[in-house]
């Protein structure tokens, strides 16, 4: 089924709205701006065609939790935890109001994945490099030349405790 429409933003006599209680400089909330979220819900809808069922979590909430999950290196529970504790991630994500629970299951974020696939994947890169060059931080020339750096690998270096060190020793001396 496919995700229900957020309810209209009404007040909340008891509680405070994330935008009172967190700074509005931070670069999360300045990035949620930049991103047309609309997007995902247009491309990631088509993968929801039955009308029957529990209603499926909203795209924003998974696009805004992959990308916080490759930004900060963390596992799906490790996402999931962070964002129940975290008020920026939370606004970055689309709440209004802080949670106290767990947005969804850890296992929701690997069927999310299956689903979408590496297209959906691309979309959600292609909107952040959007983001980007709304910003003025990503120029067109930027992205005409793509450098990639192949120096990652292991380097074969001998600590001075290496044994093989000190069989090269004795024999030179000998």
């Amino acid at each position: 089924m496919k995700p229900k429409t957020p309810p209209s933003e009404q007040d909340d006599l008891f509680r405070a709205r994330l935008a009172e209680m967190i700074d509005m400089r931070h670069e999360l909330v300045k990035l949620a701006e930049l991103i047309d979220w609309e997007t995902f819900d247009r491309e990631w809808g088509g993968f929801f065609p039955s009308h029957t069922g529990r209603p499926a979590t909203p795209p924003r909430l998974v696009a805004g939790l992959l990308y916080l999950q490759h930004a900060f290196a963390l596992s799906d529970e490790g996402v999931v935890a962070r964002w129940a504790e975290n008020p920026y991630w939370q606004h970055f994500c689309g709440e209004t109001f802080f949670q106290h629970r767990l947005p969804i299951d850890p296992s929701s974020m690997t069927r999310w994945r299956n689903r979408i696939g590496e297209e959906g994947v691309e979309w959600l890169l292609t909107e952040t490099i959007r983001a980007g060059q709304r910003a003025g931080v990503v120029k067109g020339k930027d992205l005409k030349r793509v450098t990639v750096d192949t120096t990652v690998m292991e380097k074969n270096i001998a600590h001075p405790t290496d044994a093989r060190l000190y069989e090269t020793a004795r024999r030179c001396r000998g």
